[in-house]
């Protein structure tokens, strides 16, 4: 995301562009609600976020859900407007080099933890190097490799004091970065950016998110109880400096991860928003004015295990890739109106000419509207595998959810007709699943990917090695080079023709199956005001309230 007023209002334009070139629509309410003033009643909204967080620790997070609930909970340097552009937030304002490499924040006074304690800059520097810290295991690190020697950190190669981040007593934060970063306001608000207590996470390393009594931020609410497996219970926060712009005065998501019984919970009215409506029902939704549909920044697909036979051989991966038919994928009932994917990096987000979007300028890699069956055998046979045969037991892993299954399940379908090889599906609950794509258990995994900003860098540089994220654990030394010129360099042209070239590699490589580009459905009540969704997948509360 840029940092300029000017150029941001052109690249949410074009996001809005691209997007409804896409077929997404809004169906339901307006995504980005009125403000209702200071009149409005309190009150207690329910939401679902579908699965129990893995964590809610903003140095471990890395899912929506998790961070969902970071941003209730937590507040950074900066916070996204509804726009997605940098707004202060504990900082007041912030003093930028002539070289663009060194960011000095003035904290605003008055700003506490919901224990009554005051905000610090020292509490950033801890968190910050706290997420570097290789003993952390922070998959999200290198978030923050754009701090000068953040990286070297993380990697053992230099030490916490040499991190460019430095409080200058309680009220003043100086940032040293690598290289200019255009869009380094926006990753400040981002949840791994987070401030974090010391004295509580190091009393409580293992367990200081687990309980009310520890788990204390400084953002619009507190958590009031986390019972697990069902709801995560949130209540304001008396202590919240910008409290006068928070509505509700309890806020509850629940973990309901079956489609049927969510909107079942939705009718009955005892869930006020719901983020996963069954398709069948989309019609109906639509009728009664309760569905929404918004756009999102974000890749459908899966992830090969680039060390585990048969997927060790690139093109064993893109024979599996060109056998599929990702029109007949998304267009099979029940069909929600996602489009075919034809890379990586999702539609939405500006080229180095921010009138043309990334994905349109880098194409499609291979046809979007139909297998290749004859390329996909030729190149399994290149592989040693003539129609299938020898090719090592492959296993299917994708987390419990009908629609991965019935997705999963047409896959199947095609590369036993197109390939000759029986794929075997594994489905495992949400937190597990996680953990065994993060250690390399599995050959084939399903693989959601929002955006963290509104640049392509966020799709790439999880690919790079070593990278927490990677859970390919691909490495590729040109792809690695390009991605960090494109963080070393100031000329947009450059910025952008340094990752599509990467784009190239991980896509000729294919390390990654893309299947398609996410929108964004979900049902709200008719009387629930004020919330706003996100193209990054981000629900948030904060200004809701019912008429």
């Amino acid at each position: 995301m840029k940092g300029k007023t000017a150029v941001l209002t052109v690249v949410l334009l074009v996001l809005s562009m691209a997007l409804s070139a896409c077929g997404v629509q809004n169906t339901g309410q307006n995504k980005q609600q009125s403000s209702p003033g200071d009149q409005v009643k309190p009150a207690e909204i329910t939401a679902n976020l579908q699965t129990e967080p893995q964590s809610i620790d903003p140095a471990k997070n890395t899912a929506i859900d998790g961070g969902t609930v970071i941003y209730h909970v937590f507040e950074g340097l900066t916070r996204l407007d509804k726009n997605n552009k940098a707004q202060p937030a504990v900082a007041k304002s912030w003093d930028i080099s002539a070289d663009n490499l060194t960011y000095t924040f003035h904290l605003r006074d008055g700003v506490k933890w919901s224990d009554g304690t005051a905000v610090t800059a020292k509490d950033f520097e801890y968190a910050w190097k706290r997420v570097l810290n290789p003993d952390t295991g922070s998959e999200y690190a290198y978030q923050l490799y754009y701090i000068k020697n953040g990286e070297k950190y993380n990697t053992g190669k230099a030490k916490a004091e040499d991190v460019g981040v430095a409080a200058k007593g309680d009220g003043t934060l100086v940032l040293t970065l690598e290289s200019p970063t255009p869009y380094i306001l926006e990753l400040l608000a981002f949840f791994t950016y987070m401030p974090v207590r010391k004295d509580i996470v190091e009393a409580h390393p293992e367990d200081w998110t687990q309980s009310p009594n520890t788990y204390i931020g400084d953002g619009a609410f507190v958590m009031d109880a986390w019972n697990h497996n069902d709801s995560i219970i949130l209540g304001k926060n008396p202590e919240y400096w910008d409290i006068k712009r928070i509505k509700p005065d309890k806020v509850t998501f629940l973990m309901i991860n079956d489609s049927s019984t969510e909107l079942a919970e939705f009718e009955n009215g005892r869930l006020d928003f719901g983020s996963n409506p069954p398709a069948d029902d989309f019609q109906r939704l639509k009728e009664k004015g309760v569905l929404n549909i918004d756009p999102n920044l974000a890749t459908y697909g899966y992830l090969f295990n680039t060390k585990a036979a048969p997927f060790d051989d690139p093109k064993v991966r893109k024979a599996f890739s060109l056998a599929i038919d990702r029109k007949a994928i998304v267009e099979t009932p029940p069909s929600t109106g996602e489009k075919p994917a034809g890379g990586w990096v999702s539609p939405g987000i500006p080229d180095a000419d921010p009138t043309k979007d990334f994905r349109d300028v880098g194409g499609n890699y291979y046809d979007i509207d139909k297998a290749d069956a004859e390329e996909a055998q030729k190149l399994l046979s290149e592989a040693g595998y003539p129609g299938g045969k020898g090719l090592p037991k492959v296993t299917l892993l994708y987390n419990t959810s009908e629609d991965h299954k019935r997705i999963a399940e047409m896959l199947q379908e095609m590369w036993k007709k197109n390939l000759g090889v029986d794929v075997q599906l594994s489905n495992e609950e949400w937190q597990v699943f996680l953990q065994d794509r993060a250690n390399g258990k599995y050959q084939l995994a399903r693989l959601g990917w929002f955006a963290d900003y509104i640049d392509p860098m966020t799709f790439l540089d999880m690919f790079t090695t070593g990278s927490g994220n990677n859970d390919a654990d691909w490495s590729n030394a040109e792809y690695d080079k390009l991605i960090a010129k494109a963080k070393q360099t100031n000329d947009p042209a450059e910025r952008m023709k340094y990752m599509h070239q990467a784009e190239d590699i991980l896509m000729d490589q294919m390390v990654v199956l893309p299947i398609y580009f996410y929108i964004d459905d979900y049902v709200a009540q008719t009387n629930l005001k004020g919330y706003h969704e996100d193209p990054l997948g981000y629900s948030y509360f904060h200004e809701a309230y019912k008429e």
